[in-house]
């Protein structure tokens, strides 16, 4: 499956954003789909994931209560709305996809397939 991430930009503490990822290939519906970020010098962390019928979602503490995932199957696309946001949630975006077991669902090694990122940047 190959993944599309969009949506980011600049925005200041307080505002929001809504992120999309658009899949293409393999049958979207069979993935588990999540969000993680990477800010300069940290390592790529969980934001957020989806089941594949939408029917679960799981947060980071960090963007608990400001950030819901949805997913839209006969579109698929997966989308990330993130509010109240936080200088602290400026990093790089990715999407990812993977047919490991939910319970997996917050280890990025279990991600086969990776968006390229989209940039969101937070000004205080």
């Amino acid at each position: 499956v190959q993944l599309q991430a969009s949506g980011g930009g600049l925005v200041q503490a307080g505002g929001s954003l809504r992120l999309s990822c658009a899949a293409s290939g393999r049958s979207f519906r069979n993935y588990n789909m999540g969000w993680f970020r990477q800010a300069p010098g940290k390592e790529r962390e969980f934001v957020a994931a989806i089941s594949r019928t939408g029917a679960g979602t799981y947060y980071a503490d960090s963007v608990q209560g400001r950030s819901t995932i949805s997913r839209d199957n006969a579109q698929n696309t997966v989308f990330l709305q993130m509010n109240s946001l936080k200088p602290e949630d400026t990093a790089v975006y990715y999407c990812a996809a993977t047919s490991a077991v939910w319970s997996a669902k917050t280890d990025k090694n279990m991600y086969y397939y990776w968006g390229q990122g989209t940039q969101v940047t937070v000004s205080s």
